[in-house]
């Protein structure tokens, strides 16, 4: 981060948070990424009680990011990329409210770029012309995950889920961001 950058930050919830997570974790710019819920109606959820889908929460992710490295829409595109935005209530085979497509909004000047974001993506037909299912609120609190979620596909690169969910998700970005990708 350069001596006169400021960061800001995205929350988003595109499916499970260890494959969203890796993904961003891919960009020059993002300074953390960081796996927790919000949307929900339970205080300090945890993550079994997230899984049961009756808490409200969905799994989302964190992203803090130099501004002078990425733009909100920046990391808007990594997002509309790396999930399919048009499943509701769930990505592949993580079937649930906690796992649906949502941007939280920080402020007034997020809404209105996620919200024009949407029109654009929706007037170019982007997704075979599939209705977008994104949901767009303001996040009222964001709650951390556990610590055994922070970083799940650093710590875990043999497991299972992660080679078959996240590892196409980091490639993707790999492939599509180059430019922006971390060296």
């Amino acid at each position: 981060m350069t001596q006169n950058s400021e960061t800001e930050t995205a929350t988003l919830a595109g499916g499970c948070f260890w494959c969203t997570e890796a993904a961003f974790k891919e960009l020059d710019g993002v300074e953390s990424v960081t796996s927790g819920y919000a949307g929900g109606h339970v205080e300090d959820p945890t993550y079994e009680a997230v899984c049961t889908g009756d808490t409200g929460h969905a799994e989302v992710v964190q992203v803090e990011y130099d501004t002078d490295e990425l733009s909100y829409e920046d990391v808007l595109k990594v997002f509309f990329t790396v999930h399919d935005p048009t499943q509701l209530n769930r990505q592949g085979p993580d079937v649930g409210t906690q796992y649906r497509s949502a941007v939280f909004y920080h402020d007034d000047e997020q809404k209105q770029v996620v919200q024009r974001f949407l029109r654009e993506l929706d007037a170019e037909g982007a997704y075979d012309g599939d209705e977008i299912v994104t949901e767009v609120e303001p996040l009222d609190t964001f709650y951390e995950a556990e610590e055994r979620h922070q970083d799940y596909y650093e710590k875990n690169p043999n497991d299972q889920y992660c080679s078959i969910q996240a590892e196409p998700k980091v490639q993707k970005v790999r492939e599509k961001f180059g430019e922006k990708a971390a060296q």
